[in-house]
């Protein structure tokens, strides 16, 4: 019955995706802007399952079981940073977007001023190709993860299932037929953690008797709603402040994030960003709510997981009937496909629209970049052994504070040189790498947060401020050749 319930959904997810390609027309704005033509209910409905993808459903409740309920800030932080970017930046993004009609994330960016940064542009597009492909790989990982957790088979197997089932509607319609899928997977991801946490605290006497039963763990410390300490700060007040702002930058990173992006991109009309904000922060909210609840309650139900990040699946196997076992096993995939297609996407429009010394038009080319990029998406992660938290913080940090600072400065008014906009990129991403990797800070300030703001300085230092008509303009027309 678990087998049949997931194949079920999981045939609708296809299906939604395919009849989507009922509106394709085959030209590269439809293929990867979707025409700039989706209403803002399946915009927000659409970035927010891409948002919250596998990351949530396996890295966030996984991280949750571990830490307790310090990991309430993550979500605190993460949902605020993401919203005060959202208040200056998208809808700025979307008027570039229809002023320059370009396809690409790169590409927008790199004529917002009428120039074309042709040499940023591709230095961009390697960035992408190869953190983006990181991204998608930790994605399907994620699939597997939790095939493996349900049905207790090879997760190998479930990582071919969500890069084929990618492939196949992705390559049919393009980024209508993945906001499409996102909207419908949203909904199952939502039914799906609303059921498990419904069950879950009526098995343990409501909200009240679920959490008197966790205040004893780990000698009460589980509970405290501060973290311990900051590995770089030490312990205390200022280990707090860091710890919850480098989760505010981690949110405020999401201006930076291609695949999320690119659907403020596709909206239909930038007057109606408002209306796309209400749906994307209400599930938004709701997810993490939900998340982070299950996290918590996943510690009592399995006090010795081995594997923190099969929480979720394992939960459900213990609390639910087969028939809603094979939901939150379609939620997961949903979560994972619905963040994976728009990463291979975002990821094939960098390599066609900007990476190739001439842009790649022709339909089958345009699908076949797709095909190619999940199926090397796949590969890393048939191959990977980093675990899916892991893999998607470093991605979406490096990509933050490749892309994050040029974008805000734009947004607010400043106008740089291309040499200036290579800086910040590379600079960002080394800044970023030193912290991780060589300083080893990240455990205790998110690598995030001084690879976006030190560029951040350094941009406005460099840059001038934009024009009258480039303020009104959003950005200057491209001048007659």
């Amino acid at each position: 019955m678990i087998i049949a319930s997931f194949l079920v959904i999981l045939a609708i997810f296809l299906i939604v995706g395919l009849a989507s390609a009922r509106k394709a027309t085959g030209e590269r704005t439809d293929y990867y802007l979707a025409g700039q033509s989706v209403s803002p209910w399946l915009t927000g409905l659409s970035a927010v399952a891409t948002n919250n993808s596998g990351y949530l459903f396996i890295g966030v409740i996984g991280y949750a079981y571990a830490t307790g309920l310090s990991a309430i800030w993550l979500m605190f932080g993460w949902i605020v940073g993401d919203y005060l970017g959202s208040t200056f930046i998208h809808r700025k993004l979307r008027k570039a977007t229809g002023v320059t009609e370009e396809a690409s994330f790169a590409a927008v960016l790199s004529r917002w001023h009428g120039d074309d940064f042709a040499t940023w542009r591709r230095i961009a597009a390697v960035v992408m190709v190869l953190f983006l492909g990181a991204y998608a790989a930790a994605q399907i990982s994620a699939g597997g993860k939790a095939l493996e957790g349900v049905l207790d088979i090879d997760p190998r197997l479930g990582a071919i299932a969500v890069a084929g089932m990618i492939i196949a509607y992705s390559i049919a319609g393009g980024i209508r037929a993945s906001i499409w899928t996102d909207a419908v997977q949203s909904i199952s991801m939502l039914v799906a953690l609303i059921i498990l946490c419904v069950v879950a605290f009526a098995d343990k006497g409501g909200i009240g008797g679920a959490f008197a039963s966790m205040m004893p763990l780990d000698d009460g410390r589980y509970m405290n709603l501060w973290p311990e300490q900051g590995e770089l700060v030490g312990t205390g007040g200022l280990a707090i402040v860091f710890f919850v702002l480098g989760w505010l930058f981690a949110g405020f990173s999401v201006v930076g994030q291609p695949h999320i992006m690119v659907r403020f991109m596709a909206l239909d009309d930038e007057k109606n960003m408002q209306r796309t904000r209400f749906w994307y922060y209400s599930f938004f909210v709701l997810f993490y709510i939900l998340a982070a609840g299950l996290g918590l309650l996943s510690r009592l139900f399995l006090p010795e997981l081995g594997d923190t990040e099969l929480a979720l699946p394992r939960m459900a196997l213990q609390l639910l009937p087969d028939v809603f076992v094979g939901l939150i096993l379609a939620g997961i995939f949903a979560a994972t496909m619905s963040t994976a297609d728009s990463v291979v996407l975002s990821c094939s429009a960098a390599i066609t629209h900007d990476l190739t010394p001439e842009r790649l038009e022709h339909p089958y080319l345009l699908k076949g970049a797709t095909a190619a990029v999940t199926l090397g998406a796949l590969g890393i992660a048939l191959a990977g052994s980093q675990s899916v938290f892991t893999l998607v913080i470093l991605a979406w940090s490096t990509l933050a504070v490749a892309f994050a600072p040029l974008l805000t400065l734009y947004a607010l008014g400043r106008r740089v040189s291309e040499m200036v906009a290579i800086g910040l990129m590379v600079g960002g991403v080394a800044i970023a790498l030193f912290w991780r990797y060589v300083l080893e800070w990240h455990g205790g300030i998110y690598e995030g947060l001084p690879g976006i703001v030190i560029p951040l300085v350094a941009g406005w230092l460099l840059s001038r401020p934009a024009t009258r008509a480039e303020r009104a303009n959003g950005v200057i027309e491209q001048p007659a050749e």
